[in-house]
């Protein structure tokens, strides 16, 4: 960008940046023992003997990038084998993928997950059928392959939410509402909006559970590093009791920023993989794109620099930005963007902010536009993104608040942004 713009950018000039690392809980499974500890989880005698020999099982796989997603489903798959059984995965991912088969399939490609590497069929397919009724009279649909199997196995990380808090948010019970429901299963789900989602997702759950061909569930947690940390089996009937226990361990596990306030905070990238709303806001803040959050960093300003490969172009939380680049600006695959947004029923995640030619003009306009700071002292934030917060950069303002805090360790002196020629990062 050239012009006014560029100057009013120049004018701002940037403080120098620390990188600190802090410290998380390390306990995790590591990828060569999933298969062992995942088939020890559903081995388990008070689950009962709820595969049977020459039965169809439908897996479950959502379309968030799980840590070792391929090696659990394929660790299940083998497990039903070994009980005699024919297993095959259903992509349980609502309307994500661009709203179609193929391109669901493709997106659990991406992570791996291939009927070469897993050993079993994906079948997948958008269409769905009614099973049943809520108490409130909503009609439930799931996917056509999963409800006409001979038994379901639920697979899913339990997690907070980035767009409502209940006992109940992303999880077991939610992959089955949205997840399993397609296209059309979220947008029953959506229509009254994220205010009565908590309400509306474990009451289609129970439904699922009571009328579709459950027979397992396989609760997965990660900690703060995103690594996998927990297998917890489940009989169809602890689901609805268990999963919100899990949802609060879940939440001890948060990669949370360990600032309470900054005026600029600048994430590296957003992406679906990352977090349904490109970042989480449980970590980087509540936003006016998520109204029903609470925690996370209170910022002025955010930056989004870049998309993740792995979203294929979908930028779902731009609108929670004030600034990006035009690097992430031409990756924008408008489709993939607009069919999530659409089902969700929330066209502010996807509102384009200001948008500028380099990182260094980003975070300028940024900070120039903060209002009652200090600006001889700005506080900025730099993370990789909202998954990954072990290491991270502050400005000089906050080493103080770094130095009092036992979990964070400095592991460099302030320094300049290494902005290259081109006055960009990377």
């Amino acid at each position: 960008m050239s012009g006014i713009i560029s100057q009013l950018c120049a004018e701002t000039e940037l403080p120098r940046m620390l990188r600190v690392r802090q410290k998380f809980d390390q306990d995790s499974i590591p990828k060569e023992a999933i298969q062992a500890a995942v088939a020890a989880e559903l081995s388990l005698p008070r689950l009962g003997d709820p595969i049977k020999k020459g039965k169809r099982i439908a897996i479950t796989c959502g379309s968030r990038g799980l840590a070792n997603i391929a090696e659990i489903i394929r660790a299940i798959a083998g497990f039903v084998k070994s009980r005699g059984a024919e297993p095959f995965v259903v992509p349980a991912m609502g309307s994500h993928g661009g709203a179609t088969g193929a391109g669901q399939k493709a997106l659990l490609a991406g992570y791996g997950v291939t009927e070469e590497f897993i050993g079993c069929p994906i079948v997948s397919s958008m269409e769905t059928v009614v099973i049943g009724k809520t108490e409130e009279g909503h009609s439930v649909r799931i996917d056509r392959n999963a409800a006409e199997s001979d038994g379901i196995i639920l697979a899913g990380r339990i997690k907070p939410h980035t767009d409502f808090h209940g006992p109940y948010e992303s999880g077991l019970m939610k992959m089955m509402t949205i997840g399993l429901g397609k296209r059309e299963g979220a947008d029953i789900c959506h229509e009254a909006g994220f205010g009565h989602m908590a309400h509306l997702v474990p009451l289609i759950g129970r439904c699922i559970l009571k009328n579709a061909p459950v027979v397992l569930g396989l609760a997965i947690l990660e900690n703060a590093y995103g690594e996998t940390c927990k297998f917890v089996a489940l009989r169809p009937d602890e689901i609805d009791e268990r999963e919100p226990a899990l949802l609060e361990e879940a939440r001890s596990h948060l990669p949370l920023i360990p600032f309470p306030e900054a005026d600029v905070l600048v994430i590296d990238r957003i992406g679906k993989d990352i977090s349904g709303d490109g970042m989480d806001p449980n970590v980087t803040g509540a936003s006016p794109c998520s109204p029903y959050v609470s925690g996370g960093l209170k910022s002025q300003r955010t930056v989004v620099l870049d998309l993740t490969q792995a979203t294929h172009g979908a930028a779902v939380g731009i609108g929670a930005a004030h600034t990006i680049t035009r690097r992430l600006f031409n990756k924008i695959d408008y489709e993939a963007t607009y069919v999530n947004v659409i089902t969700a029923r929330v066209l502010e995640f996807v509102r384009i902010p200001c948008i500028l030619d380099t990182d260094r003009e980003a975070v300028q306009l940024a900070l120039r536009t903060c209002t009652d700071i200090d600006r001889s002292r700005p506080r900025i934030i730099r993370i990789a993104d909202s998954l990954h917060t072990e290491t991270f950069w502050i400005s000089e303002a906050l080493r103080a608040g770094a130095e009092a805090n036992p979990r964070i360790t400095l592991e460099t002196g302030p320094e300049p942004w290494a902005f290259n020629g081109e006055g960009n990062l990377w």
